[in-house]
């Protein structure tokens, strides 16, 4: 697929192919197609990105709700989105010791009580202890703070997927 396949997709089909870069949200879709053409992948991205800054707070939290937990109840149940799947599993997640799938599953109990959401981490390029490292890390934060962190990380995940549905 192509930057002009996409400027020249009927709005249902833009929505059927971008509606999974934002994790179960096509409604970023949705609202970004009026903004065609894009220039640029990076245009593209900023118009999805904008939608989501610019929707009401409520729905954000929703967004990051949508979002699985690293190797949680969902990925146990074979129930991820197969760009969760390929993430996480390039990640390693799919091979954690007991020990680290008991950290892990600690840590997502733990932050989704304190912040009302799942730990959102654009996981490329990462391995299990950096991966572990930042989740507790992030722990410290305050909510506005990993409010932020969590939406960037979203930005950072969604502008890899676009990267790789264009370079199929």
């Amino acid at each position: 697929m192509t930057l002009s396949n996409i400027n020249a997709m009927a709005h249902e089909e833009f929505v059927a192919a971008l509606g999974g870069i934002v994790e179960h949200s096509p409604w970023v879709a949705d609202a970004t197609w009026a903004s065609r053409p894009f220039a640029s992948v990076d245009d593209l991205h900023a118009a999805m990105m904008g939608v989501v800054s610019g929707a009401p707070e409520m729905k954000q939290v929703a967004l990051l709700r949508a979002h699985p937990e690293l190797a949680g109840k969902a990925a146990i149940r074979g129930e991820l989105t197969g760009d969760s799947t390929v993430e996480q599993s390039g990640a390693g997640l799919t091979q954690c010791s007991p020990q680290e799938f008991s950290r892990l599953t600690a840590l997502n109990r733990a932050y989704n009580a304190k912040f009302g959401f799942p730990f959102i981490i654009a996981v490329k390029g990462l391995d299990r202890p950096s991966i572990l490292e930042r989740f507790g890390a992030r722990m410290d934060n305050d909510r506005a703070t990993e409010f932020g962190e969590a939406l960037e990380q979203v930005a950072r995940i969604s502008r890899l997927r676009l990267a790789a549905l264009l370079e199929r």
